[in-house]
């Protein structure tokens, strides 16, 4: 999918779904993750296509649901760990492989800089967008001027989570408490899109685009369109990315 914002020219974003690639059961087809068991060859395959797609290179990262930031340059390798990165290079996708978890990409509205993360309830509680924007924010100038695009997750409807993780938002935001509903005598229903708004929004961004909650966004409740670790346990890995053409 082609995100639906409003981008000046230059800058690209592109959100790839399940279908499209060569890997097998249970990961058909355009699986991008090489860490999930896949074959390798299907996986560089699959890469493969993805750039060709972007006509840019897609910098894959090691992504281990924490708050680390890389700034991207052409001499950035693969498995770079990090959970978010930017680049004002052209050429270089900051992309983020996601299968329930929410990538989050961010442009400038003068097609300077663009930048990704990688926005599990981790990464998002413990302040990875925050970090993202602490590092651009020389480069890109007041928050104003930043466009935000969330791409597909898991849902309101399906993210089922222990008091721990409600606890872990509302230290930070009291008022994040409206985002988590009551499920059963002891878990509650995150609005992990809802989540990513609230903190854009505290940096002082106002445009923010994408995911807002509904089922057509929610990874769990669309099989044919999106991979999910939390539906199927053993799942390949879709991708967003963002880039300066």
């Amino acid at each position: 999918m082609t995100p639906d914002w409003p981008a000046p020219a230059g800058v690209r974003a592109f959100c790839s779904e399940r279908a499209g690639g060569v890997s097998q059961p249970p990961y058909d087809s355009l699986n991008l993750g090489d860490h999930v068991g896949d074959d390798e060859a299907a996986v560089q395959e699959n890469r493969r296509r993805f750039a060709a797609t972007l006509q840019a290179r897609p910098v894959f990262l090691k992504q281990v649901h924490g708050q680390g930031v890389v700034r991207l340059d052409a001499a950035t390798p693969d498995m770079t760990e990090a959970d978010a990165c930017w680049t004002t290079e052209r050429g270089l996708a900051c992309t983020m492989m996601v299968a329930d978890c929410l990538p989050v990409l961010l442009a400038d509205t003068q097609g300077r800089v663009v930048g990704a993360a990688h926005c599990g309830w981790r990464g998002l509680a413990g302040g990875v967008l925050e970090a993202l924007w602490t590092q651009m924010a020389g480069t890109a100038g007041a928050p104003q001027e930043m466009l935000a695009w969330l791409g597909p997750c898991i849902g309101p409807e399906a993210f089922e989570v222990g008091p721990e993780v409600r606890a872990a938002f509302v230290a930070h935001d009291p008022s994040a408490a409206d985002l988590f509903r009551p499920h059963g005598e002891t878990k509650f229903l995150a609005d992990l899109p809802g989540l990513a708004r609230r903190r854009l929004t505290a940096l002082g961004m106002t445009a923010i685009h994408g995911n807002d909650g509904s089922r057509d966004w929610c990874t769990v409740g669309n099989p044919s369109r999106f991979f999910s670790h939390r539906r199927d346990r053993v799942s390949g890995r879709f991708a967003a990315s963002v880039w300066l053409a």
